[in-house]
């Protein structure tokens, strides 16, 4: 699967795959045509966290090159976070040498900020624990002016941070970018609400896709911090008693609402974390169809779909994609999962949704004919 290197000129300018497990069935369309596939009632929950420039540049006290990479932050000052040695995201990340082995209390540098290793974790030697000297206001000014966001060797060039949000982002939680809905344009949303799907947000702190240690990507994602707020509980119980359909856009949605699940029992408001890990058996409880991005067979984020479709469509779904040129990864284009979408009484609907005027004039000259 080719890879986008770089953001499209506009931001729901990339394609749409359709794949529906009820019908077995795969249509390429492109994303403003999103709002005709879903109908009134339907709810669409989006993760609302910004970004955070969590890449940083450094030494350590011996003059070794090193960069952080920020996983999460589990305490005032205090982030978990991933190591790699001499290089920078223009490296794959498999072929980044490791880190010099750093002993508790081991400081580096990073331009006008200094933190100290803490703590290892016994996943990985790249994993640690750092605690920088600020705190509060002062540490998160000093990351918004020196880090830089995360990101990966396919891509052509360095990533401003603006380049790396949704339309409503909110609080900084993500260290990578909640990418399944960057296309959703303002346009697309005023769309749905136009047709009476309603959207709703939670929060959920999507962390690395890899970490270039073997050991280590084979246990991601990690447990991740989430927040449901009470108005997005009650619009999911809304769409439920009248017969809408519930549509994640990301795996890290599905992840905080079957994680709270999980977790309490029922879906409830609140904060916590989650260790779900999503694919095939896993059947979701709350979630009836998942917008994401375009991935290949060999991506471990390919392997969480199979939450919501069987391995052959996804397959099939894939080689289309690949044959018609669909852009992988974080900017490319996007991919839908959603039972009965597509079908004789679905195709209708969305005709008349997506050409009202043409299928109004249809109809008169029917009854004109009649």
């Amino acid at each position: 699967m080719t890879p986008a290197r770089t953001f499209p000129a506009r931001r729901d300018g990339v394609r749409l795959l359709v794949v529906d497990p009820a019908t077995e069935r795969l249509r390429s369309l492109h994303m403003p045509d999103l709002p005709a596939l879903l109908t009134a009632g339907d709810l669409l929950i989006v993760n609302d966290a910004a970004t955070l420039p969590a890449s940083l540049q450094g030494r350590d006290d011996d003059g070794h090159a090193v960069e952080v990479r920020l996983l999460a932050e589990v305490g005032d000052g205090v982030f978990r976070a991933v190591l790699f040695g001499e290089g920078d995201w223009r490296q794959p990340t498999e072929e980044r040498p490791a880190p010099p082995p750093f002993a508790s209390g081991a400081r580096l540098r990073f331009e006008t900020i200094e933190a100290r290793v803490t703590a290892h974790s016994p996943l990985s030697p790249r994993l640690v624990e750092l605690s920088f000297a600020a705190r509060g206001a002062a540490l998160w000014a000093a990351l918004y002016r020196t880090a830089r966001p995360v990101q990966y060797s396919y891509l052509a060039h360095e990533l401003p941070l603006w380049a790396v949000q949704t339309v409503y982002a909110s609080r900084p939680w993500a260290v990578e970018m909640p990418s399944a809905g960057r296309p959703l344009s303002w346009e697309i949303l005023l769309a749905l609400r136009r047709r009476g799907v309603r959207w709703a947000a939670l929060t959920h702190a999507a962390g690395l896709s890899s970490s270039g240690d073997a050991a280590l990507d084979s246990a991601l994602p990690l447990t991740e911090r989430f927040e449901i707020p009470p108005a997005t509980v009650t619009a999911v119980r809304e769409a439920r008693s009248g017969g809408g359909r519930v549509l994640a856009v990301g795996t890290t949605v599905v992840r905080a609402l079957e994680g709270a699940v999980a977790r309490w029992g029922e879906l409830r408001p609140g904060g916590g974390e989650t260790d779900l890990r999503l694919g095939p058996g896993y059947r979701p409880r709350v979630v009836d169809g998942l917008l994401t991005g375009v991935h290949g067979p060999d991506e471990s984020h390919f392997a969480l779909l199979g939450a919501f479709a069987p391995a052959a469509l996804l397959d099939a779904a894939a080689t289309r994609a690949a044959r018609e040129g669909y852009l992988a990864h974080e900017l490319g284009d996007s991919m839908l999962i959603l039972p009965h979408v597509l079908g004789a009484a679905a195709d209708k609907e969305w005709s008349q949704a997506r050409f009202p005027q043409r299928t109004q004039r249809c109809a008169e000259e029917m009854q004109i004919t009649m």
